[in-house]
């Protein structure tokens, strides 16, 4: 192996060049701080992860983000339509509960994920594509990473503190054995992206198409719509339930298509011109959100589910967070990150939760398609799916589980009385 020439050292190593890892640098370049992202693959990339919520606009206005992303020509999106046979029920993000933007973007990632790293660069971080984080260590004053490149390098970088912002990776919860099983079922989705050519006159481009399935409503598909007439679509479920009995995944995915009358309906004319990928068992959880030298960023410290769009906004909303936290500690000053990053995110994080277990064992399904939800309900319901799962002043954030288990009782009971 050579020895690398690259710079030995830095206040801030980034693991990960996604939108967390972006909006981290950003913040900490405006606090003055040296920072180095450590990208392990190259730029453009494909990822999931495409519907945004409100709530992200916020932090990147905050992180001197939003401007570039307001000009990259990204479709705007302003809700969410659910579907399931012939009942649909629109959420509109812009009537809300909770103060704050109402409406985001549905990105295609790998030009996304591409502006916000640049722009970060522009902001003077540093990046390194191509180099994979192979070990950690660490001391009370610093941490160490061996890194090697896909030019066949290898070098070590001392970090004063590093934030693991891999995502899928989840580079230091292997490194440090930090990982702990999912509470959640596994689950898979597969997923592609298709030129729609939807006609439908009556089909709002500005929100997303979440689609039960008439049988099993323990499976759902997505139709995120892009800019210059292209979707992603996907299909999520326990593999067992989805029962792909070695179909071939274009074939398969669009058989589940046509299983769904509004998505049947909507793409009668689709191009399905781009490969189907899997996504297996992405749901994760550790041990630990922070130790010496370090804490983890969105999907690398836990990820839910698919279902609400939550992980970009759990990614960057601990990457606020953690940033504060990070500036604190290498100027000597009390930080506190039990309470103020692992407590004050698992608040949102938690809130989500409730609801990703709330679609799946029906209960939120039921609130969802129910026809007898008062306005004020459903502003509560719209400003946590549009991303404000931390407004503690919303009741169905402060005491999730008890007011959805309460308001699902009170639609199943309405159901039946008509």
């Amino acid at each position: 192996m050579k020895t690398s020439s690259l710079p030995v050292s830095t206040d801030i190593a980034i693991i990960g060049a996604g939108p967390s890892g972006s909006v981290a640098a950003a913040l900490l370049r405006q606090r003055g701080w040296q920072v180095c992202v450590l990208e392990r693959q190259h730029f453009p990339r494909f990822s999931i992860g495409e519907s945004l919520l409100p709530y992200c606009m916020e932090i990147l206005k905050e992180a001197d983000l939003l401007q570039v992303v307001n000009a990259a020509g990204f479709q705007v999106k302003n809700g969410a339509v659910f579907t399931w046979g012939d009942r649909e029920s629109a959420i509109d993000f812009r009537d809300k509960f909770s103060a704050g933007p109402g409406t985001t973007f549905q990105v295609e990632r790998a030009h996304f994920d591409q502006i916000l790293i640049q722009e970060a660069q522009k902001k003077g971080t540093q990046v390194w594509f191509g180099h994979t984080v192979t070990q950690m260590t660490s001391t009370p004053e610093h941490a160490t990473l061996s890194v090697s490149t896909d030019q066949d390098e290898s070098y070590t970088l001392q970090a004063r503190f590093v934030l693991d912002a891999s995502g899928y990776g989840r580079v230091l919860p292997r490194l440090l054995d930090l990982e702990q099983p999912s509470t959640f079922p596994m689950r898979e989705a597969w997923f592609t992206h298709i030129q729609d050519n939807i006609s439908d006159p009556g089909f709002d481009r500005e929100k997303i198409v979440i689609a039960t399935h008439p049988q099993d409503r323990a499976i759902w598909m997505w139709l995120i719509p892009f800019s210059h007439g292209r979707c992603s679509i996907g299909v999520v479920g326990e593999p067992a339930r989805l029962a792909m009995n070695g179909r071939e995944p274009l074939p398969f995915l669009q058989a589940m298509t046509n299983e769904i009358p509004r998505l049947r309906h909507l793409l009668a004319d689709a191009q399905w011109d781009t490969p189907v990928r899997p996504l297996r068992g992405y749901s994760a959880n550790v041990t630990s959100l922070y130790g010496q030298r370090f804490a983890l960023l969105g999907n690398a410290a836990e990820f839910l589910d698919p279902v609400f769009s939550s992980g970009v906004t759990i990614a960057m909303h601990s990457a606020k967070l953690a940033t504060a936290l990070v500036d604190k500690t290498l100027r000597g000053q009390s930080a506190d990150w039990q309470r103020d990053f692992t407590d004050a995110l698992r608040v949102g994080i938690d809130t989500f939760r409730t609801y990703v277990a709330g679609w799946y064992n029906c209960s939120f399904q039921d609130v969802i398609y129910s026809r007898h939800i008062n306005q004020d309900i459903r502003r509560m319901i719209a400003a946590i799916l549009a991303g404000y799962a931390w407004d503690t002043r919303n009741p169905y954030v402060e005491k999730s589980e008890r007011r959805l288990k309460a308001l699902a009782e009170i639609c199943g009971e309405a159901q039946l009385d008509t």
